[in-house]
């Protein structure tokens, strides 16, 4: 069960956003990651619970930041319900989406479980519904990803299989590269992996 600590940043213009201090673990039903998030002063800022099924499809996800809180999960594409800070008002949502992401690093592992790419192959485009603090407002993106390369790093626990993925934005064209190790992100834009204390899981 990986457990570590990521650091959050504007990847723009690196301004600290905080950290993410999070545990996630595979099983036969699919993978879970749950983290608590701190602000740039080191208070508590909100948490992200979020499980797929064996073929990276979000079953549930719970999100909290600013007394924001939203609920979802895939049915009929995506389904979600976000509550106001007051907790009077809670206003349902849907779109047709393949999943969720957001400011967590679970949501690129997430989305390159669904994917299943193999180095070399075409682009995917995927459509998400992105939850991103501090207000966790619903808005419907496309994107492309591409495999670029699949390397085997030797380390004391044996290979570490490395992937680098290339991530489009539709709309604008922006382009950034991501590098995962099983279920942890090793880098992204406005991401780094700060600590890890055991190695990341291998999915089957």
């Amino acid at each position: 069960m990986p457990r570590g600590r990521y650091s959050l940043h504007d990847p723009h213009d690196h301004t600290p956003l905080g950290e993410e201090h999070f545990h996630c673990a595979t099983g036969p039903s699919g993978w879970r990651y749950v983290a608590q998030t701190t602000g740039p002063s080191g208070d508590h800022s909100g948490s992200v619970d979020l499980a797929v099924d064996d073929l990276g499809r979000p079953i549930r996800l719970e999100l909290h930041a600013a007394s924001w809180r939203v609920r979802g999960a895939a049915i009929d594409g995506v389904t979600w319900v976000r509550t106001d800070p007051t907790g009077n008002h809670a206003t349902e949502g849907s779109a047709p989406a393949h999943a969720f992401t957001g400011t967590s690093p679970a949501f690129l592992v997430a989305t390159a479980r669904l994917l299943r790419l193999t180095p070399g192959s075409p682009a995917t485009r995927v459509r998400l519904v992105a939850l991103t603090d501090p207000v966790l407002a619903p808005l419907t993106v496309d994107q492309s990803w591409a495999l670029l390369d699949r390397e085997a790093h030797t380390t004391d626990n044996g290979p570490l299989i490395v992937d680098a993925y290339q991530v489009n934005a539709v709309d604008t064209g922006e382009q950034h590269t991501v590098h995962i190790a099983g279920d942890v992100v090793l880098s992204a834009p406005g991401i780094e992996l700060e600590e890890l204390e055991t190695p990341p899981s291998v999915f089957p």
